[in-house]
Formats: structure tokens, sequence, C-alpha cells
């Protein structure tokens, strides 16, 4: 592992004290500019005052210390250590958890230069198993001039067989690599999907010898994956202390180093662990994922808010938002704080797409709408290609991202009411140098630090997830229904009346 961060890296001092001269703020050289947000200084003052009788830098801390801030599972949340390129002690109950890590990492770097002759990779996960691994692949795949080893990566999650036969329609069965991606290795549609795509290999000719050096694992129940078929040495860990939403860190994020080389997964690495530098060490006031979660905050306060949406003017992070909506609403949507009692404000719905597609798309209802819905606009300075157009286009793509918030800002008087643009819509800009490897982990880890403040700033616990288990508990009783081919099925303890109706018209 040669990678050395601290040679592309600004230090937490100078990452907290780099300012543009509009006063946006800036870190690892990502520039947020809340100028459009409409807090005054009074308004700011106040929004940090009441950070602090939050007690968020203590949160803060105790997040980076490894002390168990998931409280409901009596878990830490160490994310962090997985992209602590520093190798410094991470301290979870008295043991340091760097080694581990490390072993992981030289794992992964072996593995691929292991792989030779691959044609395709199939990787098998549904949720936070999915989204990361599949942001970056699709982002980093716009690169110019970026190392790709030539392997098709594929990406099976949703249970519907749709997805399942497109990819194997295109795979070729002996040059193929499965990586079965869950933290449980019980999750339903992973499982699943796993079955069938063995079945698939089998059916293809492939013997039992190379189907176990097809499978490979990533798991954190390691005892379950060898149950299932793959070969210990086919298995790479991840940790309870890990959240799923979290994970594209650890060996989840084995995808990035198998197409793109294991230095570029490195430097994604980097640019998460830069931006955790910066959250730990910057002060309130000049903290990127502080002062982003305090202009949420403000804007639920002044507007009751009940959406945001996050718009990348870059076709390259499309993907983005979906990655964003399980980070922000599946750690934050909850109706319940840490004390067990009600809370005021929780996560909004996150919605986006690139821009400038999204403006013809619902930016009318950004500009004319009843409804008030914060933005998020994320442009990169650099274009995304190196075609003889990308000058040109990209000046056109950045004029839009800024035309559009100052439009929503300042809106737009006229005599006729069908051409009034309120204005008062709050935005605000987040600008990468370029997008790389090294910017992508920093984008990424600035908003889920951001959603962690949120959580403190909500008294929420963002570590955990309660709310999709009972769905899944119920699902068993009306699978079994369906499965049963009864058009007579009764209204019982798991199943209502209207989902009996539903079951028989089904079965019918």
């Amino acid at each position: 592992m040669s990678f050395k961060p601290e040679s592309k890296t600004p230090n937490s001092a100078q990452a907290a004290q780099g300012e543009t001269p509009n006063g946006a703020h800036t870190a690892v050289d990502v520039v947020l500019d809340t100028a459009y947000q409409g807090i005054n200084p009074s308004q700011w003052s106040d929004l940090f005052a009441q950070a602090r009788k939050s007690q968020l830098s203590q949160f803060i801390a105790d997040l980076f210390a490894g002390k168990h801030i998931n409280q409901s599972e009596d878990r830490p949340a160490l994310h962090s250590a997985l992209r602590n390129l520093s190798r410094s002690p991470v301290i979870l109950d008295g043991v340091d958890v760097m080694p581990a890590v490390s072993e992981v990492w030289h794992r992964i770097e072996a593995l691929c230069n292991q792989w030779v002759g691959v044609t395709d990779v199939i990787h098998i996960g549904i949720g936070g198993s999915d989204f990361g691994p599949r942001l970056a692949i699709e982002a980093l795949a716009h690169v110019p001039g970026i190392e790709s080893r030539g392997m098709r990566m594929h990406f099976l999650a949703n249970i519907d067989t749709a997805e399942l036969a497109r990819i194997l329609d295109r795979a070729l069965p002996h040059s193929t690599r499965v990586i079965i991606v869950s933290k449980s290795f019980t999750t339903l549609e992973t499982t699943m999907n796993a079955k069938a795509v063995v079945a698939w290999l089998k059916a293809s000719g492939c013997t039992k010898s190379q189907i176990n050096k097809a499978l490979y694992a990533v798991t954190a129940n390691v005892p379950a994956a060898q149950e299932f078929g793959v070969q210990e040495d086919h298995i790479y860990p991840f940790w309870d202390w890990v959240g799923g939403r979290y994970s594209v860190w650890s060996a989840v994020g084995l995808p990035i180093a198998l197409q793109y080389g294991f230095k570029t997964f490195e430097e994604f690495l980097a640019g998460a662990h830069a931006m955790d530098l910066h959250f730990k060490n910057a002060p309130l006031e000049e903290n990127l994922p502080v002062i982003m979660a305090l202009a949420l905050l403000h804007q639920q306060e002044k507007h009751g808010i009940k959406a945001y949406a996050a718009i990348p003017y870059a076709d390259a992070l499309d993907w983005f938002p979906k990655w964003l909506q399980q980070l922000d609403m599946e750690s934050n949507g909850k109706s319940v704080g840490k004390d067990g009692k009600p809370v005021k404000y929780s996560s909004p719905v996150v919605f986006g797409s690139a821009g400038s597609n999204a403006q013809h798309s619902y930016f009318q209802l950004f500009h004319q709408g009843t409804e008030i819905i914060p933005i998020d606009f994320i442009a990169v300075r650099k274009p995304m290609s190196d075609r003889p157009e990308a000058v040109a286009h990209h000046r056109i793509l950045l004029s839009n991202c800024l035309a559009q918030a100052q439009a929503l800002a300042h809106g737009k008087s006229d005599e006729n009411p069908n051409n009034v643009y309120p204005g008062n819509r709050p935005s605000s800009l987040l600008l990468l140098p370029e997008l790389n490897a090294f910017y992508l982990g920093a984008l990424l880890a600035l908003y889920e630090n951001r959603a962690a403040s949120l959580g403190a700033l909500w008294n929420i616990n963002s570590f955990d997830q309660p709310g999709v288990e009972y769905g899944k508990v119920l699902a068993k009783p009306i699978e079994k229904a369906l499965a049963s081919g009864s058009d007579h099925v009764q209204a019982n303890d798991g199943i209502d009346a209207i989902t009996a109706a539903r079951i028989n018209f089904l079965n019918s």
C-alpha cells in the first residue's frame, strides 16, 4: 500500500482555515457556499449556539473515540476506521481495530493482483451492500483516463428476476466471479439471488471446484457464508460496528478495487479520511458537515420543509441521490428520539437526479410550487471528459447550475401571475475541484458526517434502522399464502382483510 494521503490532502488546520473571499467555507479543497440559504449572521450565531447546547462537539468526539453511540444496539459507529489510512490506533473496548482493518486492505490488494482472465463480476447485495459500490463504479467510469481492468461489473440487488436475467444473459459463466455481500448473510433477496447464480453456474457446466473458485463473500457472519459454500479464504469480513449504509469503505467496496485498481480504492478512502479529519478537528463555525446540518435545520424551523433535493450537475453522480436517500432517510427517518420521546424534527424526504436533466423534469415545482424545497447544488469545476466539446459543454452546465440557484433565490415579478417566481427558495452550492476517487470519497464522507450531525441535533440515533424490519416479518406469511395457490385465504393475525383479498386476486 504505497498511497500517501498526506501528500495530496491538506491537514485539518489548513482545511479549517481555508475560506473563499465571499465567505464560503472550504475543506479538503471542497467549497461549500451557503450564501443563498437566507441565513443572516445573527441566525448563524443562534444555530451554532444550538449546536453547542446539543453537545454536538462531544458527540463528534465520542463518534471517533469508539463510544457506543448506537445505544439501541449497544455498538459504536466506527466506519471512519475503515478509511483511517494513517493507521493511528482506533480503540474499541480496549482493542485497536486497525490491525484487522489493515489485514482486509492487504487481502483486497492481493486479490486485485490474482484475478486474471475474469470477464464478469456479479456483485450480489441490496441496500447498503449495493448503493455505495454501485455509485462509485458508475461515477469513476466517467473519470478521463482512469485505469479499468476490463471486467464487466454487474450489480444484482432486486429480487425481481428481470435484473437477474439481464445479467446472466451477458455474463460468461466460466470466467465469472461472484461476490455475495450481506452483513448477516441472511438477507432474503441476497441469498435467493446467490442461489440462482450458483444454479446458473451449475447449469452452464461449471464443476464444483470451478464454482468454489468463483464464489466470494463479504459478511460479518463468516460461519453462514461457509455453510453456503464459500471457502474460508474467499470470505472478507466486516464488523457489527459498521452499518450497512456506511460500509462501502470496507470490503463491500471490493468492486472499486477490482475494477479500477487498488490504488484508486486507496484514493477513495483517502478522500473520506481527509474529510473525517476536518469533521473531527475543525471548529463548529468552520466545519462543513456541521454547517450543512445547521442550514437544513434552519429551513425546518423557519419554513417547516418536508423535503430537500440533491442535484449534482455531473452525469457521473446520477446515482448519488439514490445513495443519499438511504443514508439520510434510513439513518434519521424516525419519530422517536434516543430518550424514547417524540422528536420535533427528523429526516426530510430526499430526492434528486443529475442536472441539467432535472431542470426539464421537476424544477417547475422548485420555482413556482407551494412547497419550499431546499436544494444542494453539487458541481465540478473540471469537465468530465476529454472530448473536444468538453470545455464549451461544461461551461453551459455550470451556467445552468449557477442560474438556477440565482433564480430560486431572487425570483421574478411580473404582471402575469403565471410568470411570477416567488424567490426566497434556499440552496447551497458544493463545488468539487474535479471528480476522481479522492473527491468522491470526500463527498460521501461529507454527507455521512452531516447525517450524523443532524441525528445529534435532532436527538436521533442515526445508526439503527428498526423500521425496515416489520415489513419483512409480515412478508413471510404472505409469501406462504401466495405459494399455496389458494384463492380462499382468510384474514388472520399476520394478514388483514385487504391483503387477503389481494392475495386471493393474485392466486385466482
